[in-house]
């Protein structure tokens, strides 16, 4: 079974009970009885008339259920380890003393640095070894050395 809605009060109309009204627009406005009709063509808020169901959802009527408050919930900081230090690691590496963890992180950028430089020694040696093994010949471009057809220079007649 269809049920509109009051366009005023908002209360449900039945089959075959209430008015339409069809403004000069062409809007289409329901209405239960006519109570509900004379106090919309007289331009009444149905926001201020206190039976309306507008009014009693803006004025909070009728909802006792909803007495009790909703609990908030508080938030509680907890920590977990992740995946490369256990808890505990963790604790003792947010303890440390500030001078003590600028030494560290200096260790750690000397010792990375150090390394680096081994690599770098390495590469320039390697590249050297390669370069002496080679004879010195000259630039081939990218297309040459896949094997494309060398250009033939144009004669003059």
């Amino acid at each position: 079974m269809r049920t509109y809605d009051d366009t005023f009060s908002g209360q449900r109309i039945y089959p075959g009970k209430g008015k339409l009204y069809v403004r000069g627009d062409s809007k289409i406005f329901r209405f239960q009885n006519g109570k509900s009709e004379s106090l919309f063509l007289q331009r009444k808020n149905p926001r201020r008339i206190a039976w309306t169901v507008l009014y009693r959802r803006q004025h909070r009527k009728g909802i006792s259920e909803e007495v009790a408050k909703k609990r908030t919930r508080r938030t509680v900081k907890s920590q977990r380890a992740i995946v490369g230090a256990s808890l505990d690691v963790i604790k003792e590496r947010r303890s440390m003393r500030p001078e003590a963890r600028s030494a560290a992180r200096l260790a750690a950028i000397k010792e990375s640095k150090e390394k680096k430089a081994a690599e770098q020694a390495a590469k320039k040696a390697d590249k050297a070894k390669r370069a002496a093994g080679q004879p010195q010949g000259r630039i081939v471009g990218k297309q040459a050395a896949k094997g494309a057809p060398v250009k033939v220079a144009a004669k003059s007649r």
